[in-house]
């Protein structure tokens, strides 16, 4: 088996770095019926004028084409904004989509080919490291050594996987001309699906979804033996792949705008902007279901699914967040930060995004109505301040990237509006709860341990409490590793559902903990 997995390990890594060596490689030659036919027609003389030294020039990479043109529309820019013209600056960012079809050579001719040599063949690879995996391990115990691993404690390898995946984030949220080759491999999956060329948004929803179908049978082998972690993984690769991968592009496909169905605002931040709205309300009767069916989930579903099973219906089971966060951050669940410290910056942090979102929305659904009377067109600054901070840095390059440095539910505890929201139903107005018998525990610290949210499960089980918390997403891995059984995730009664307990503080007074 030991060799299995060596050979597994050693294709992954060969097929990752093809799949890096990728960005360097291929032809960019853009003609002037390609810049013609990929930019706007107001903006076509100008570009051309600007951009007349590329023209017909072969680059050796996406890097120097992309480099130089972005220079040219600089200078223009920069030309046009120090003179006041600002009705002749050039807003549109056309670095990607010209790059993209100024491809040619050995990437562009090879789609598929290399599309089966780096992401399946690396898929395959970690298969085969992963299957042999936790052959003959008791269940529920997880003292596997797992902090002394340079990967998962934050060791040289955790560190360089770290930085590899910012990096990642970084380019595709803000430099995404320079991954035009990754996005050429999955153009086949994306003419298949929704008939057009892959943007970087459609590979980074491949590589997403094909992250928690891999992990998640890592979570098979893990866990097996536990019914509800196996169901819980098979619900998160379900909604992954069906509702927020393969339905949105069946949806473009039939003329009708991207949505994925299961996404909630205030996570789905954008949802009651204008054009959102405007896109849906354009679209006939299907377009008018997905608005509607988006205000029912936010006003109905979440407080009454919530009352009856808790955060962990949506955060658990449906969230394409925390599935990736409960199949690829597994890992590194171990990292959440436990301290009181923490606890107070999650409160200071994650609800304040919650008033911030709901702010900015109810501002653009008012001016909606009174055609941008209110601050006038600033709403589109303040769109843009929220998307890059929050849905850009935090949600992506902090939220992900940052899984073997501070766990894998960064995002979900610091910043995710959503799940503010569901957390606030969950702590006043739930039935679910994770229920503790002191008498059984033997502080071993399991729960603590791998509690992903940070929260110190263990005092609750040492004093017989049950665990009633707003940041609690119900994943059970607490459960799953206490080696007696002390814990338990029930959905009853509101009634004895918050227990007072008397605790002697350092001043020997009394004060109440809930």
């Amino acid at each position: 088996m030991k060799l299995i997995q060596k050979i597994g390990l050693g294709i992954f890594l060969l097929a990752l770095l093809l799949f890096n060596a990728l960005l360097f490689m291929g032809q960019f030659e853009l003609t002037e019926q390609q810049l013609q036919q990929n930019i706007k027609p107001e903006h076509v003389e100008v570009l051309q004028q600007q951009v007349q030294p590329m023209l017909g020039k072969t680059y050796t990479s996406s890097f120097a084409f992309a480099t130089d043109f972005n220079r040219y529309l600089d200078n223009y820019n920069e030309e046009q904004q120090r003179s006041k013209q600002w009705d002749r600056v050039i807003w549109d960012d056309y670095a990607f989509a010209l790059t993209k079809v100024a491809s040619q050579g050995f990437v562009e001719s090879n789609k598929l080919l290399l599309l089966l040599l780096t992401v399946v063949l690396g898929a395959a690879g970690a298969l085969l490291y992963i299957l042999p995996q936790h052959r003959g391990e008791p269940a529920g115990v997880r003292n596997n050594g797992i902090m002394f691993s340079s990967n998962k404690s934050r060791g040289v390898v955790g560190i360089t996987i770290g930085l590899y995946l910012t990096a990642i984030y970084v380019l595709l949220y803000w430099y995404p001309e320079y991954i035009v080759n990754w996005t050429l491999l999955v153009d086949p999956l994306s003419y298949a699906l929704s008939g057009g060329p892959a943007s970087q948004w459609f590979f980074y929803g491949t590589l997403y979804t094909l992250a928690i179908v891999v992990m998640g049978v890592r979570m098979f082998r893990k866990y097996k033996g536990n019914n509800y972690q196996l169901v819980r993984t098979s619900s998160v690769i379900f909604f992954q792949l069906s509702f927020a991968f393969l339905l949105p592009e069946i949806l473009v496909l039939l003329n009708y705008p991207w949505q994925d169905l299961k996404n909630i605002w205030p996570l789905d931040y954008d949802f009651f902007f204008d054009y959102s709205v405007a896109s849906m309300l354009g679209s006939g009767s299907v377009g008018m279901f997905m608005f509607i069916w988006g205000i029912i989930l936010v006003i109905l579903g979440v407080p009454l699914f919530t009352y009856f099973y808790g955060k962990r219906w949506y955060c658990s089971w449906v969230c394409g967040c925390g599935g990736l966060a409960e199949t690829a951050g597994d890992p590194y669940r171990h990292l959440s930060d436990k301290s009181l410290k923490a606890w107070k910056v999650e409160r200071w942090m994650v609800y304040p995004i919650l008033v911030i979102i709901t702010v900015i929305t109810l501002v653009t659904i008012a001016n909606y109505f009174v055609e941008f009377a209110l601050l006038e067109q600033s709403t589109g600054v303040l769109h843009q301040w929220y998307g890059f901070l929050i849905g850009s840095a935090f949600a992506g390059v902090i939220g992900v990237g940052f899984y073997p440095l501070m766990g894998n539910r960064v995002w979900c505890r610091y910043g995710c509006p959503l799940a503010a929201y569901i957390g606030i139903v969950q702590r006043y107005k739930s039935r679910f709860r994770i229920t503790t018998n002191g008498g059984q525990c033997i502080s071993c610290g399991n729960c603590s341990t791998y509690c992903e949210m940070g929260i110190d499960v263990r005092w609750y089980a040492q004093r017989g409490q049950n665990v009633v918390r707003a940041s609690c997403v119900g994943c059970g891995i607490c459960a799953t590793v206490c080696p007696r059984g002390v814990l338990k995730l029930e959905n009853g009664p509101e009634q004895g559902r918050i227990t007072d307990i008397p605790v002697l503080t350092g001043n020997d007074s009394i004060k109440v903990l809930n």
